[in-house]
């Protein structure tokens, strides 16, 4: 049984390093020890970066692994099932309504900036049934039907409860808005698109707005649509100077999605296909340029920094890496070069440090270095298995090629380096992938600043520690890092 587990944040770093077919079930105390509360720590490859505190059985919250909440409510199985509430970046209220099987379902309500924007019945996740949207000034904007998060049957009103659109079994003439806070260009609701309407979606005559000169409202596309998608029209740009113009949905377009990018390259059959380059919205500053397939990042191209040095380089498939590629720091300098799958490093493999050298050689699995060989000023230092990036079973080496400690299975004598300076910053006893026993702990110009025990990882027992002059400051006791009075 573990001791008092005072935060969530040994929650988070523990459940950040779960393999994917593993549970983890902890128990959380109070101050007094009392009030227990079941944690369970869902496997990681199922929730990705969050995890849920349960509070009792079938009732919890879930936090992203940065200790955000995004959710409190019912749970079955694991999964938001009952009544609950979700929330946004900055703990703001979105949604609170009912669930099923993890996705929204029955009654329900969604928010923005903490004010009601829709109300109504859902299935499956998505709007279904009967709802009304509102206006962040608290007037009815549209009632009646929905399908599969459309609107289907219904009328559309103004402020002054005036009839100015109507939709009949998902056709008729409607109106979109967008809702921005005071985080982005301004505070409130906007028009960005009016017109035709077919199974839901745009299609016919209809023109799209933006909001980003100022206040006034300034159409970015004017044509026809197709089944959703910009088909023959003119787009415009910059004060409308600038005019591009697509046909039977190919040409060259810009695309403005407030308040996160704007995106202008070729089209074909209506979507990004071909060239084209992503900006961010606020900033106008270069994110990503290369090649689309069916609007997705698909082929060969390039991410940016925000201080417009490179990120990545290489290759894409359905928006994520996969293939090739290379990773450079905020510096532009070469980190990374090997292979990807879904986004994240999976085969083989090299890592460098600051100054070019090769520190790492092998093979990676979900981003974890799975085996292989680590250098130090270009020698080899260690050779072997690793463990969630811990090295785990191999030999280390000294500079001359000797084997000079071995670890099994995360146990035995071990030498930790800073891999940007090449010097030593370690070298003990192991247990379990942590430092465990006696060590010796050495500061940026390789002297002795602390010797003594550990235990999981930290100080434990009895320790040294010492000035850069390599004087004695402390002789005792510590507990958990912490040193006895």
């Amino acid at each position: 049984m573990l001791g008092n587990l005072k935060s969530s944040f040994f929650i988070r770093n523990l459940f950040s390093k779960l393999k994917d077919n593993k549970k983890l079930e902890l128990i959380k105390y109070n101050k007094n020890l009392q009030n227990t509360v079941n944690v369970n720590l869902i496997d990681y490859k199922t929730y990705k970066s969050k995890y849920i505190i349960y509070e009792t059985k079938n009732k919890g919250k879930e936090y992203y692994n940065n200790g955000i909440l995004i959710y409190e409510g019912e749970y079955l199985n694991c999964k938001r099932h009952g009544k609950g509430k979700e929330y946004g970046s900055i703990n703001n209220l979105i949604f609170e309504g009912e669930y099923l099987n993890g996705k929204r379902h029955g009654k329900g309500k969604e928010f923005f900036d903490n004010k009601l924007i829709f109300e109504g019945e859902y299935k499956n996740g998505e709007r279904n049934g009967k709802g009304k949207e509102f206006s962040s000034k608290g007037f009815i904007r549209f009632e009646g039907e929905y399908l599969n998060g459309l609107r289907w049957n219904g009328k559309e009103y103004n402020k002054d409860n005036n009839i100015i659109g109507e939709i009949k079994e998902g056709k008729g003439i409607q109106h979109e808005y967008h809702y921005s806070d005071k985080r982005y260009i301004r505070e409130g609701e906007y028009l960005i698109y009016e017109g035709e309407y077919l199974n839901g979606l745009r299609h016919g005559k209809g023109k799209e707005y933006t909001h980003d000169y100022g206040s006034k409202c300034k159409i970015i596309f004017d044509g026809e649509f197709k089944n959703g998608k910009r088909w023959t029209g003119k787009a415009y740009h910059g004060y409308q100077n600038d005019q591009f113009e697509i046909k039977d949905g190919k040409g060259f377009m810009i695309e403005e999605k407030e308040p996160i990018y704007r995106y202008e390259g070729e089209y074909l059959n209506g979507e990004r296909n071909g060239k084209g380059k992503e900006y961010e919205y606020m900033t106008g500053r270069l994110m990503y340029e290369g090649d689309y397939l069916n609007n997705k990042r698909n082929g060969i191209g390039k991410e940016y920094h925000n201080n417009n040095k490179i990120l990545f380089e290489g290759e894409y498939l359905n928006n994520e890496r996969n293939g090739k590629g290379k990773e450079y720091n905020y510096n532009g300098e070469l980190i990374f070069e090997g292979e990807y799958l879904n986004g994240k490093k999976n085969g083989k493999g090299k890592e460098y440090n600051c100054k070019g050298e090769l520190i790492f050689e092998g093979e990676y699995l979900y981003n974890w270095r799975r085996r292989g060989k680590e250098y130090i000023k270009n020698n080899l230092e260690y050779e072997g298995e690793y463990s969630f990036n811990k090295k785990w079973t191999g030999n280390g080496y000294d500079e001359n090629g000797n084997i000079i400690y071995k670890l099994n299975n995360g146990n035995g004598n071990i030498k930790e380096y800073d891999t940007d300076k090449g010097i030593l910053i370690f070298e003990g006893e192991y247990l379990k992938g942590k430092r465990n026993g006696k060590g010796k702990e050495y500061n940026a110009k390789g002297k002795l600043k602390y010797e003594g025990e550990y235990l999981d990882g930290k100080r434990n027992g009895k320790g040294k520690e010492y000035n850069p002059a390599g004087k004695i400051i402390f002789d005792g006791e510590y507990l958990n890092d912490i040193k006895k009075k």
